[in-house]
């Protein structure tokens, strides 16, 4: 092989060859729920990058989705932003289920769409913040290509809950919920490293 088409392919992690899947495959961080890790190409979130989590509506149990995410990102000493929730955090629900309190910053929806934008890139950049999340329908995928280039050089993962699906968008990973007695139906609309997307029923364990 050419050695400079050899090189580009060391140096950027964006190109990957079919050889490489298995070991492209397991680089991703549990979800805590093993029925979803299975089905998804990196074998759980991705691990510095963007995606989006489409809902019909706030609520349906898009949070206790990624409880598990937020207990591992706090246990490492790692922020969590909340950008523009529709709703307060509960944080007995959340001290519950592990996430250390002291490493959530919550910017509340008032926010102008500057500054919330400007916050979650910085976040997403810095080495201290492991999770953004943000409730932002109205984001264009030029900035969620923006967002998605700067989780990539901070090593952090940002998750977009929209109430929409946005076509084309650049996210690494897409899913789409939908409430089910107990769970949620999830569905993966888009994710890299496959073109075979997955759908299951995952119940969230009562507490």
């Amino acid at each position: 092989m050419n050695r400079e088409v050899e090189k580009l392919l060391q140096n950027t992690p964006a190109i990957w060859r079919m050889g490489d899947f298995q070991r492209y495959s397991a680089s991703g961080i549990a979800t805590g729920y093993p029925q979803l890790d299975r089905i998804l190409p990196e074998r759980g979130w991705p691990g510095n990058a963007l995606m989006e989590i489409i809902t019909p509506q706030w609520g349906i149990g898009e949070l206790k989705l990624l409880l598990p995410l937020m207990k591992s990102i706090t246990e490492q000493k790692r922020y969590l932003l909340w950008v523009a929730p529709p709703y307060i955090p509960y944080a007995p629900a959340l001290a519950e289920a592990g996430v250390d309190m002291d490493y959530v910053i919550v910017i509340k929806p008032e926010v102008s769409c500057k500054d919330a934008l400007w916050s979650m890139e910085k976040a997403l950049q810095s080495q201290t913040c492991g999770l953004v999340l943000a409730w932002l329908n109205w984001l264009p995928n030029g900035m969620v290509r923006r967002l998605q280039l700067a989780a990539e050089s901070g090593n952090s993962l940002g998750v977009l809950f929209r109430q929409f699906n946005h076509k084309n968008s650049p996210a690494a990973l897409r899913l789409q919920l939908n409430s089910s007695p107990g769970g949620v139906h999830l569905q993966v609309l888009k994710a890299r490293g496959t073109h075979r997307y997955r759908s299951l029923r995952l119940d969230f364990p009562c507490h």
